[in-house]
């Protein structure tokens, strides 16, 4: 999947409708007015919403007899969650770095006691 593909994705799931749509298709396939149901909008606003989806490759709609379901293309999320768990990794091995290099911190500084102040209050030392 191309950056520019992976924008398109990522940009038809910034709206919060069209993850709600994401999330019923996930469930099963519906036709444009099934999944307009629920929505206090019209059905072309629904629609427009389906093409983004459609566009970005989120979801097909195919035909069967006078319906035309819409169907989630679930490839386009693992290859959305490749590219996610790709920085995750990296994210986790600079955290795993440094807790290493704080580890080694708090072992030198328990083997190295720093030099405590006295609590002598005329400041003469003993």
């Amino acid at each position: 999947m191309t950056a520019d593909a992976l924008s398109k994705v990522f940009s038809a799931l910034a709206d919060p409708t069209r993850r709600d749509i994401v999330a019923r298709l996930a469930v099963s396939d519906a036709t444009v007015n099934e999944v307009s149901a629920p929505y206090a909008v019209s059905v072309q606003a629904v629609s427009k919403h389906l093409k983004v989806l459609e566009d970005a490759g989120l979801i097909s709609r195919s035909r069967d007899a006078q319906r035309r379901p819409c169907h989630l293309e679930a490839e386009v999320f693992d290859l959305m969650t490749t590219w996610i768990e790709r920085y995750q990794r990296e994210a986790e091995e600079r955290y795993e770095r440094l807790d290493a290099v704080l580890a080694k911190l708090d072992t030198d500084s328990s083997t190295h006691p720093t030099d405590q102040p006295s609590n002598d209050r005329t400041g003469a030392a003993s």
